[in-house]
């Protein structure tokens, strides 16, 4: 899954604008990165000075882009389920079961850095309601191609496989090949028998 922002805008419905100029675009973006990193080390109370000093930027420059740190956590969050509806359109290129596959990988690292970020954001937010829209909206094709070619269970709905992936991707593992373990039994569990 690529890291580059800057080909989607973000919404127009989350009130953050990505700049038009190259030069100010390519701050903007940094920012994005540095404050999904920092949030995932230290949590969303990262400093803000901190994420300026990684982005390369000064703390001016983040605040006429994001003007609360709430503007700033819901950016990055939009940000990453933009991502993850882009992995969605990606992985459809792909036979059906492989498609599943590749969203279902793409799916669980999206979660890593949702589950930092939506403790702070209101889950009822139009923000967080849209998102959770564009990501089922994104992922329901990939689960209905894998049932007509008869590869998925008739019985899931893209909320089941959303619900079972993020617990999943939410549990505390020993080690990678644990987690690709439990994800491959997960993934068991949808195929069509």
């Amino acid at each position: 899954m690529s890291n580059t922002t800057a080909e989607a805008p973000l919404p127009a419905w989350t009130g953050i604008q990505r700049p038009q100029r190259s030069d100010a675009r390519r701050n903007f973006d940094a920012l994005l990165g540095a404050a999904r990193d920092a949030f995932a080390e230290h949590g969303t109370e990262a400093s803000l000075e901190d994420i300026a000093r990684r982005a390369g930027v000064g703390i001016g420059t983040l605040y006429r882009n994001f003007p609360t740190r709430n503007a700033l956590i819901e950016a990055v969050y939009v940000n990453e389920v933009e991502k993850l509806v882009r992995a969605a359109g990606d992985a459809a290129s792909r036979e059906p079961w492989p498609a599943i596959e590749q969203w279902v990988e793409d799916f669980i690292a999206f979660v890593g850095t949702k589950k930092v970020l939506i403790s702070s954001l209101n889950s009822e937010s139009d923000a967080l309601v849209t998102c959770r829209g564009a990501m089922y909206g994104a992922g329901e094709p990939l689960v209905r191609r894998a049932q007509e070619a008869g590869e998925m269970r008739d019985d899931v709905t893209i909320e089941d496989v959303v619900r079972l992936i993020s617990g999943v991707a939410g549990a505390a593992f020993t080690d990678a090949a644990q987690r690709e373990r439990i994800t491959g039994l997960a993934l068991d569990g949808l195929r069509a028998r």
